[in-house]
């Protein structure tokens, strides 16, 4: 039995890492992550709609608090409970295969969102748009691994997530605007027509090149799945998914979820005007991974840094609930998203933690913890401002202070667990 460090893994995603002077030129690399990013852009609108169209739900179904929680945390749910079959899928079938199978789901959750006649059907939709989601930007970070240099993984990943929050543009004043004119349907149906445009898109411009011949026999659905398991053997693990529990949840809840409600009932603010401020909050988003990707400092700093970057972003989320002047509010807001662009960090601490052969495989793991711990901290939320409002309290209080507490334990957890040795070995 090797020991937990050493343990070896089937090739995967990330085995081509080593290998990955990719056969693609430059221009023909950045042609085909372009493609998979209008996927990624668009995963993004479906996940932060919410925020736009959180008040109009409430009015056309009823829905309390915690329902709303439900609705926009099930999204998450959905995406992130399947990120291991996904990871297994590029594995065996490859990313272009994965995305185009799996894609249209989204587009038929749209059509069955834009028609749903119940809050059911409406959470049947979210379900399929989640699931039709699922590989979207795991397909970019494995796209990157394998066809960039390792050296340019965090700029490239930066970028790229900088590049993918374009679709949240679209729920900013955009989306405010279409709701207002024609109600909250027409949105997703809008997103589910620029979904087909974006499948046609990735079916047209992305093809990996051949990696060659293998000698290794293709791994079974079981034993691809079982892989996995290996990655939780290593006692670094459990604080990367803490951390990834918590910090893209944390931005996710606010922009997705509570963004819209925040303005509109505790500031008073329009529905436009609350969009005006989610399409500034959108731009700040598609810049700041960008820029934490050009400062990475390295394997250990770059813990350092993540464990102080979140703690500040607690203790902001904690001063936005109890803080009710609203320049203050939206100053708080924008500083939050500002620092949340250091997220994109923790895919480069996972490249640097596992050996290549477990990147690809890593990466899924990371990017399931991040959504589960979405949709556990929308629905978390959702209860805390249920509770609050029963009781008397400002729910957006409850809110606030809860997405701190979440973010101060499993800060506290990355900070305390092992870490991997590959960390030391690399500074």
């Amino acid at each position: 039995m090797n020991p937990p460090e050493t343990q070896t893994l089937a090739p995967s995603a990330g085995a081509h890492d080593a290998a990955a002077t990719s056969q693609l030129s430059s221009r023909a690399a950045w042609v085909m992550l372009l493609a998979l990013l209008s996927g990624f852009a668009l995963s993004q609108a479906y996940r932060t709609v919410t925020a736009i169209i959180a008040v109009a739900l409430q009015t056309d179904f009823g829905l309390p608090a915690s329902s709303l929680g439900l609705f926009a945390g099930l999204f998450a749910l959905t995406f992130g409970a399947v990120q291991l079959f996904m990871g297994v899928g590029i594995d065996l079938y490859g990313l272009r295969r994965t995305v185009l199978v799996t894609a249209p789901l989204s587009i038929l959750g749209a059509g069955l969102s834009a028609w749903s006649p119940s809050y059911a059907w409406l959470l049947a939709g979210q379900a399929l748009i989640g699931l039709g989601c699922a590989p979207a930007f795991l397909a970019c970070t494995v796209f990157i691994a394998r066809h960039f240099a390792a050296s340019r993984f965090a700029a490239v990943s930066g970028i790229s997530l900088g590049l993918g929050g374009i679709g949240m543009l679209f729920t900013g004043s955009p989306l405010a605007w279409l709701v207002e004119q024609y109600g909250w349907r027409s949105g997703f149906a809008t997103l589910g027509l620029l979904s087909v445009l974006s499948w046609l898109l990735i079916a047209w411009q992305v093809h990996e090149p051949a990696q060659g011949a293998s000698t290794v026999p293709r791994q079974s659905w079981l034993a691809a799945t079982r892989e996995f398991g290996v990655l939780l053997t290593q006692p670094y693990s459990w604080g990367i998914l803490a951390m990834g529990l918590v910090t893209y949840a944390s931005f996710l809840t606010l922009r997705g979820l509570w963004l819209g409600p925040l303005l509109m009932e505790r500031q008073g603010w329009s529905l436009v005007a609350s969009g005006h401020l989610a399409l500034v909050v959108s731009l700040i988003s598609l810049v700041s991974p960008g820029l934490f990707g050009r400062m990475d400092p390295g394997p250990l700093r770059r813990r350092r840094l993540l464990v102080t970057t979140t703690t500040i972003i607690a203790l902001l989320y904690a001063a936005l609930g109890l803080l009710h002047t609203g320049w203050l509010n939206v100053a708080l807001i924008l500083v939050i998203v500002l620092i949340s662009g250091g997220t994109v960090l923790q895919y480069a601490h996972v490249r640097s933690s596992y050996p290549p052969e477990a990147t690809g495989r890593a990466m899924a793991l990371l990017t399931m913890a991040m959504f589960l711990g979405a949709a556990l901290m929308q629905w978390f939320t959702g209860l805390m401002a249920s509770w609050a409002t029963r009781y008397g309290f400002d729910p957006f209080a409850a809110v606030m202070l809860g997405i701190a507490t979440m973010l101060c334990l499993g800060a506290a957890a990355f900070q305390t667990l092992p870490v991997s040795q590959r960390l030391h070995q690399q500074v």
